[in-house]
């Protein structure tokens, strides 16, 4: 980090530990209609369920990072503090660069994770999704490597969520050192039960020390791949 870097006053003001999370969102062209208004929704679903928690209200960091426009992945505002987080409205538009959103991502939670050093903040190991409903329309091959090595040295927890039946599980499982075993498939259009259980997992991780094992709730409400 810069010794010129600009404090974040969240982490002065509140020192709880912390569950950074990253997700990496496709709204290219492809996610259209349905789609992005069911992921938009269960987004705005995600807001207030963690708001509604006390506890990861307060230890939940999120920071969004889409896929679009041509072949631009965006970050979404800055990283906060899920009692801040505000839903963004997403848009389908463009293509799906992959690799480059994979890519943001690692280097903002190294970057983050290194604001909590600095700041004495305890912190969970970092979440990373990844959400596509179609093949990469970048190179994505060395940020696949990458991620997969992260997760392998425990840097990250990789979630890869295939959107429909465009979708590549087996792209999507070069993100994850488990391959396409690491892949879930989302059943329908079932944003909502997707992310209802991302905030209770986010719940329940937030609640937990650092290097506990946490057992996760069931997906069968929204995949219909089960690992």
């Amino acid at each position: 980090m810069s010794d010129n870097a600009i404090p974040d006053v969240a982490l002065i003001d509140n020192t709880e530990q912390r569950t950074p999370l990253v997700l990496v969102l496709d709204r290219s062209g492809s996610m259209g209609g349905a789609p992005i208004e069911q992921l938009n929704e269960g987004l705005q679903l995600l807001e207030q369920e963690l708001k509604n928690d006390v506890i990861a209200a307060k230890r939940v960091r999120i920071l969004i990072v889409t896929l679009g426009d041509y072949d631009e992945a965006s970050i979404v505002g800055d990283w906060c503090d899920a009692m801040d987080f505000s839903a963004p409205r997403l848009e389908a538009n463009g293509t799906t660069p992959t690799g480059q959103g994979v890519e943001i991502a690692l280097a903002e939670i190294e970057d983050e994770k290194a604001r909590y050093k600095e700041s004495g903040i305890a912190y969970t190991r970092p979440w990373l999704f990844v959400m596509s409903d179609g093949l990469p329309t970048d190179a994505w091959e060395q940020s696949a490597a990458a991620c997969c090595q992260a997760e392998t040295d425990q840097k990250v927890a990789v979630f890869p969520i295939a959107v429909g039946n465009g979708s590549n599980t087996e792209t999507l499982g070069a993100f994850s050192s488990r391959g396409v075993a690491g892949v879930k498939q989302l059943a329908g259009l079932h944003f909502k039960e997707l992310f209802l259980w991302l905030s209770t997992s986010l719940q329940t991780v937030s609640q937990s020390q650092a290097g506990d094992r946490v057992q996760l709730p069931p997906t069968d409400s929204w995949s219909s791949v089960q690992v």
